[in-house]
């Protein structure tokens, strides 16, 4: 296996990984009970899914750094802009982690009824960053990610046009909620962020599979093994 082919195969597997968070939303469902700090329920589900949501952090750190430098050979602005902006979406997952660890905390420490109010704020809170680091920011990773994929064919074009044309949709999803006019976890959002599950899903395995396709942007990586050279121009 080629150092190029070795690149594709760890990039596609973080990306896979980016979705085992799926079940949070059951398991982060006690903790949105309004009496949640001073209920019985088990805390063991709200704690798995903040350990999923760590591996997804983690993941999209990882997806970002194997892809680097083979992107930037295509665009080193817009590949540079791609990691920082996953490294973003990932300190917004830590922090929304960190927000319902803390109700977590307050109810094992029997705070009582008086922590109700704080607990419900926390809640709101991860649902705030959630809304930034797990909605929005895909929708800039697909403009960034799918436009370098796309000019460089490294992926069959139709991967990245689901990304470039989905990003907008959940955009104005985003905008729904922000104005209040549908929740999070309405139809209407979940119908709106398909197309960027399939476009990142179906990137991560077409990588696994099939790996980078021939291109002139990566034509000495193979031999020479992935590391940094000029930008190819478009």
């Amino acid at each position: 296996m080629d150092a190029l082919r070795k690149t594709s195969l760890v990039a596609g597997v973080f990306y896979v990984l980016t979705f085992v968070s799926i079940p949070t939303l059951s398991l982060y469902a006690p903790v949105r009970d309004a009496d949640y700090i001073v209920g019985t329920t088990s805390d063991t589900s709200v704690a798995v899914g903040a350990a999923l949501e760590v591996i997804v952090a983690l993941a999209c750190m990882g997806t970002a750094i194997a892809l680097y430098p083979v992107l930037k050979r295509q665009g080193e602005a817009r590949a540079l802009g791609f990691v920082g902006v996953r490294v973003l979406e990932a300190a917004g997952i830590f922090i929304g982690v960190a927000s319902l660890l803390t109700v977590v905390a307050l109810r094992r420490a029997e705070v009582g009824a008086d922590a109700l109010v704080t607990g419900q704020m926390l809640v709101a809170f991860y649902d705030s960053v959630f809304l930034l680091s797990q909605s929005f920011l895909p929708a800039v990773n697909a403009l960034l990610l799918g436009s370098l994929l796309y000019q460089a064919r490294l992926v069959p074009r139709v991967l990245p046009l689901i990304g470039l044309a989905g990003a907008p949709l959940l955009v104005a999803a985003d905008l729904g909620i922000l104005f209040g006019l549908w929740d999070r976890l309405s139809p209407v959002t979940a119908l709106t962020a398909l197309p960027i599950a399939v476009w990142e899903f179906s990137l991560g395995v077409y990588l696994i599979v099939k790996g980078f396709k021939p291109s002139p942007v990566t034509a000495d990586l193979a031999v020479n093994g992935v590391r940094p050279v000029q930008d190819a121009t478009v």
